[in-house]
């Protein structure tokens, strides 16, 4: 099969989907998930070193990909809020910036910005080192594997009728769970973070926009 990056960031998010579903299942299915959490997670990886590598990247693909992570974070944290593990608040986050952050994007899509060179949407050192940088999406896609493969492992090793460390002390739980909340909300701040240059610098492509709203507005209202 021909491999391309739109390709892999389908597989990726049926991968995401698989992992989900397996959830909840009982600790081996749990464990399985994890593999497959993991395995979604690089696959993201690999499908921008492969856009990069072999010059495949377009503002579509971008696009898909944006998508492809959407899809995932929401999948995975409204899973863990439904089960208790997380607040109800961290999937409402990623939903908020999510949806403001894509609605910018679209904005500059449709003037003609999109991806990454001279007609990329961010323009300014900064704003591309953090959103667009080998560092920054690195770092990003570790901490959600970190986090995703830290809740799973939780879920298969102390939740279930066959949970494979049975009964254990409650400090050590609540241990557990501190660790727990310490990776999502590291995972969330710097989601936000790094959503904060496309607020920043995608706020004049809205403004544009109302404006030429309103100058087609005013045009078409008699004189």
């Amino acid at each position: 099969m021909d491999w391309t990056p739109n390709k892999i960031t389908t597989l990726r998010v049926l991968v995401g989907f698989a992992a989900v579903a397996l959830f909840g299942n009982g600790t081996w299915a749990n464990l399985a998930a994890v593999v497959l959490t993991v395995a979604s997670i690089a696959l993201d990886a690999l499908d921008g070193h492969l856009a990069r590598k072999k010059q495949m990247a377009t503002p579509l693909g971008a696009q898909l990909d944006i998508l492809g992570d959407r899809m995932i974070e929401n999948m995975f944290f409204t899973y863990f809020a439904v089960v208790g593990m997380v607040s109800l608040w961290l999937p409402v986050l990623f939903f908020a910036r999510g949806a403001a952050t894509d609605f910018l994007r679209g904005l500059a899509l449709k003037a003609g910005h999109s991806g990454w060179g001279a007609n990329a949407m961010l323009q300014t050192r900064w704003g591309r080192a953090l959103v667009a940088s080998r560092w920054s999406r690195g770092l990003y896609a570790a901490l959600k594997c970190a986090c995703f493969c830290y809740l799973g492992l939780e879920l298969a090793l102390t939740r279930g009728p066959v949970a494979l460390l049975g009964t254990i002390a409650s400090e050590t739980h609540l241990t557990i769970r501190a660790i727990a909340q310490i990776l999502t909300w590291s995972t969330a701040a710097f989601c936000l973070l790094r959503g904060l240059p496309v607020l920043l610098e995608g706020w004049h492509f809205f403004a544009s926009e109302a404006a030429a709203v309103q100058a087609r507005k005013s045009s078409a209202e008699p004189a």
